[in-house]
């Protein structure tokens, strides 16, 4: 018997989110875990990342969340700066309110506007641990209103040395709150923190995902420190040049971002996301079914409901934060008896989430160097030669035929054609190609290089800084 997402108490503002958003029927963690966070009950979840354990706590908070009140109600802690932004981004999705407020506050951004954002009022905070003590140090952040508290991927806090910090943030918490931890493996310190922390919890345990299938040709291209993603996707489409492709990215600002890149590159490409209304996701699934898209840039949750079967490759843009995820995106290629092609872009910062995806995997990845123009352009010419021919058995050449004879009065036939090709392929050739452009050599191991600063003379001053009266700017002015 198939559960649906409506058997499960969800309000009916939720269940119509959902169906915005493509979600067809529950995973096994959401429909274990949804009905007992409904009625109150603390839940630990035994769950690998890309099981749907975000929807499975986001969707019974969102229903519990009052928004006429601007005090924080609920707060969902993550290991990573990576995984609160992607896990603020889904809840902020499942919500489909403007009304309610979602807060990331993690290292990286500006504390300055974070502390703004708290002032103005906020429902939902989403962060790191060493961010939030932060803040709750510095009397910004008030946990004494909250609800909901949820621990995503305990186990990573655990070993990233911040099991301490959430449990001093949970101390700062109402006793009487509902709380989920979720979390991949239970080593003891997670289970202690669980018997101290949680009322009563039911415990719920799913399976690992499957293995990544066998029918993929999974490449790694290496992007220069001195590119962008973007730079370096243009030569790799060119190459490529798959039939059907979903471009899988962090955001709905980058998606629309890229999209419009691409677009004005001349790529036949739109993009699918939580703004778009039922009406154009589904005009947009049916073009791309239909082949009049032949990309499609995507957030994970949105692309849900983009079901296409020929699907000829997956291209992870922004790698995912964990190899569960990953491995869910290329499955999307490759399907019945076919072969797929999943692409992924890393930049140095990278190279750990690549690691943890490769031994999840079973397979080291060879990092392979973005395609020089000498590659593009065979490529470029190998397509034009083959229109050539499919022009050659047709109709209306005929039509140009005596152009081509009264040009042969002067000309070499040879020559004719030549020109004529170099016509077509320079009108088709896009901006991107323009002018000299070089591929550098990419090592992602090689460590991020850090300017070293010089010891500065002691001033007599204290604090080593002068009074403001005696400091002197130098300052080259071109008259």
């Amino acid at each position: 018997m198939t559960i649906s997402f409506n058997s499960l108490g969800l309000s009916e503002a939720r269940l119509e989110q959902l169906e915005r958003l493509g979600f067809e029927s529950p995973t096994e963690i959401q429909s274990q875990a949804i009905p007992h966070l409904l009625s109150g009950q603390d839940v630990v979840g035994q769950s690998q990342t890309g099981t749907g354990k975000t929807a499975a706590y986001s969707l019974p908070l969102l229903d519990g969340i009052d928004r006429d009140r601007t005090t924080v109600q609920a707060l969902i802690l993550t290991p990573t700066r990576e995984l609160a932004q992607q896990v603020a981004q889904a809840v902020q999705d499942f919500a489909g309110d403007r009304r309610l407020k979602v807060l990331t506050i993690c290292g990286g951004q500006s504390l300055e506007r974070q502390i703004r954002s708290l002032r103005r009022g906020v429902q939902i905070v989403v962060g790191t641990p060493g961010r939030v003590i932060d803040l709750l140090d510095r009397k910004e952040l008030d946990l004494t209103t909250l609800t909901w508290a949820v621990l995503d991927e305990a186990d990573e806090m655990l070993s990233m040395g911040f099991i301490d910090d959430v449990k001093k943030i949970l101390r700062q918490t109402p006793r009487e709150r509902s709380t989920a931890c979720f979390s991949a493996t239970m080593p003891k310190e997670i289970r202690n923190l669980i018997d101290t922390f949680l009322r009563d919890p039911v415990t719920i345990s799913v399976k690992q995902a499957n293995s990544a299938p066998t029918r993929i040709d999974q490449k790694v291209y290496g992007v220069p420190r001195s590119w962008t993603k973007l730079k370096a996707l243009m030569p790799i489409l060119e190459l490529e040049d798959p039939e059907a492709a979903i471009i899988f990215v962090r955001t709905k600002r980058s998606a629309g971002e890229i999209t419009s890149r691409l677009q004005a590159s001349g790529h036949s490409v739109d993009e699918y996301h939580g703004d778009l209304s039922q009406n154009q996701r589904e005009r947009l699934v049916h073009r791309f079914r239909e082949g009049q898209v032949r990309l499609v840039v995507a957030t994970d949750i949105a692309a849900r409901g983009l079901d296409v079967e020929d699907l000829s490759h997956v291209i992870n843009y922004d790698l995912p934060d964990n190899a569960e995820t990953y491995i869910h995106r290329i499955g999307r290629t490759g399907r019945a008896g076919k072969t797929g092609t999943a692409i992924s872009l890393i930049q140095p910062m990278d190279r750990h989430l690549m690691r943890r995806i490769e031994r999840r995997v079973g397979q080291r990845f060879e990092i392979s160097k973005i395609p020089n123009r000498a590659q593009v352009e065979a490529r470029r010419l190998e397509k034009l030669q083959r229109q050539v021919k499919e022009t050659l058995a047709g109709e209306r050449m005929a039509s140009f035929l005596s152009t081509v004879k009264e040009l042969s009065e002067e000309y070499d036939p040879h020559a004719i054609a030549a020109a004529a090709l170099q016509m077509v392929y320079d009108q088709s050739c896009p901006n991107w190609m323009q002018g000299d452009w070089e591929v550098p050599d990419v090592d992602i191991n090689k460590p991020i290089k850090r300017s070293k600063r010089k010891p500065q003379k002691k001033s007599k001053y204290r604090g080593d800084r002068a009074p403001r009266s005696d400091r002197k700017l130098s300052k080259n002015v071109s008259k």
